[in-house]
């Protein structure tokens, strides 16, 4: 058992402490914007030419899990293949997991328009080839994939769309069934106007979310969701309705340390279990000490403040120039963080 499997078991359980506050490092950007999901290979000055290489991203993604402080790994099927080869999960206490489907509203490569169009389902990423104990298609390969996947879903208010989206999950928890595969909901923010009022919009995603997996049974039921933050009232309301679904929280864009810090402890204290942080990490400039000070939140041993006073320390101490000054980066101006 993961230290994840253990956390959920514990939460599922009734015995929820902040300790059990499941961490993960979302860098499975490469199902969507392509040649330029792995961010800028940065310099301590902050001055960079390029972005990384496929193989310096592997070496990114090794040293996080190597750190053992995340408790869950979300990559491509691919990378995950490249890791296993690199045995960097033979003795990890950290869950592997892959992005099993790459819809449409996640297809942000250069020049492209598919994200302005209501999001359509769609899977690369096939189960039988990823699921534990099964070989990858590699000569001469004996590897373990994993037994978890990420699944995505985007309620947009439009009955074609939507409609081919459920049926879409439908098919994909039958796949699961088959392949003996566990997943999380990841339920996105619509990607195009809804003509929902944005005061009830945080309300009708709970409503989907709810709805979508009122016909399903618990052994096809997803181990978590990741959901946007939208404010302490949806997230609570979501969270007291059923204890039982466990809620997770994205990441969103990068934004200032301080808002990556009052994320997790706002979630935390709304009834999030779980975070599933991805730009937030990989565009930092330092993601382990980034990591370090976001397990020091969840823990209660920090405040957001305190952490980002931490993380500009460590920082200093590596000669590493920061983005921002110190008073910049411990400022919050996404909305959503401004309702608690």
């Amino acid at each position: 058992m993961t230290r994840a499997e253990a956390k959920l078991a514990h939460i599922r359980a009734g015995h929820y402490t902040r300790s059990d506050f499941i961490i993960a490092d979302a860098k499975d950007s490469d199902m969507g914007p392509s040649m330029t999901w792995t961010g800028p290979l940065r310099a301590k000055d902050g001055s960079w030419t390029r972005n990384r290489t496929r193989a310096e991203w592997l070496d990114q993604i090794q040293a996080v899990v190597e750190q053992d402080i995340v408790d869950i790994m979300l990559t491509s099927a691919s990378n995950l293949e490249q890791l296993h080869e690199r045995g960097v999960f033979t003795k990890s206490a950290v869950k592997p997991a892959i992005r099993a489907n790459d819809a449409t509203d996640i297809w942000v490569m250069r020049g492209a328009t598919y994200v302005k169009q209501p999001s359509r389902a769609f899977r690369t990423a096939s189960l039988s080839r990823v699921t534990a104990g099964t070989p990858f298609p590699s000569p001469g390969a004996k590897l373990v994939g994993t037994d978890l996947g990420l699944y995505s879903i985007t309620f947009n208010n439009d009955l074609d769309a939507d409609y081919e989206s459920l049926e879409a999950f439908t098919d994909f928890r039958a796949d699961c069934a088959a392949n003996d595969f566990k997943y999380f909901l990841e339920v996105f923010n619509p990607n195009v106007e809804t003509g929902i009022d944005p005061e009830v919009l945080p309300h009708y995603i709970n409503d989907c979310i709810l709805r979508c997996l009122a016909g399903v049974p618990r052994a096809d039921r997803p181990q978590f969701l990741k959901i946007a933050y939208n404010g302490p009232k949806a997230l609570e309301e979501l969270a007291s309705f059923d204890p039982g679904l466990i809620i997770g929280v994205l990441g969103g864009g990068g934004g200032t340390t301080r808002e990556c810090y009052e994320l997790l402890a706002q979630a935390e204290r709304y009834g999030a279990r779980v975070a599933l942080f991805g730009r937030k990490i990989n565009l930092a400039e330092s993601p382990l000490d980034m990591i370090i000070n976001m397990r020091a939140v969840v823990s209660g041993d920090l405040t957001p403040s305190e952490a980002v006073r931490a993380y500009h320390g460590a920082l200093t101490k590596a000669g590493i120039r920061p983005y921002r000054g110190l008073e910049d980066d411990n400022t919050i101006t996404e909305a959503a963080l401004l309702l608690a």
